[in-house]
């Protein structure tokens, strides 16, 4: 998936739960970083352009978000320590698990209150 795929993805995600909410797009580190506008409703999502064409979707490393996405789809998914699902430029990563992973750390400070 290229960065302009992902950021469509991520608004899509953010769009189709309303307690999601609308995002605020930033620069974190050089790269698209996409948070709630609604304060302690999730973690930011921030895409990282790859060199070799691939992206990373980059999360958080104090959180769990990535060792819970590992949990849930071990094999669907390419993953990159704790902190980054990895997408290669060969082939299409598995949308579904790719957006349930996203709307998991957009709403990770919702569910973490539970």
């Amino acid at each position: 998936m290229t960065p302009d795929q992902l950021k469509a993805l991520i608004q899509e995600v953010a769009s189709e739960r309303p307690e999601i909410g609308p995002l605020e797009e930033s620069l974190k580190w050089g790269e698209q970083s996409f948070t709630p506008v609604r304060r302690n409703t999730g973690s930011s999502v921030r895409i990282q352009p790859r060199p070799d064409g691939s992206a990373a979707l980059m999360f958080i490393c104090h959180t769990n978000l990535v060792e819970e996405f590992r949990g849930l789809y071990p094999e669907a998914l390419t993953y990159e320590g704790n902190r980054a699902i990895v997408l290669g430029r060969e082939h299409e990563p598995d949308r579904e698990a790719l957006s349930h992973c996203i709307a998991l750390a957009l709403t990770y400070k919702l569910r973490k209150k539970r």
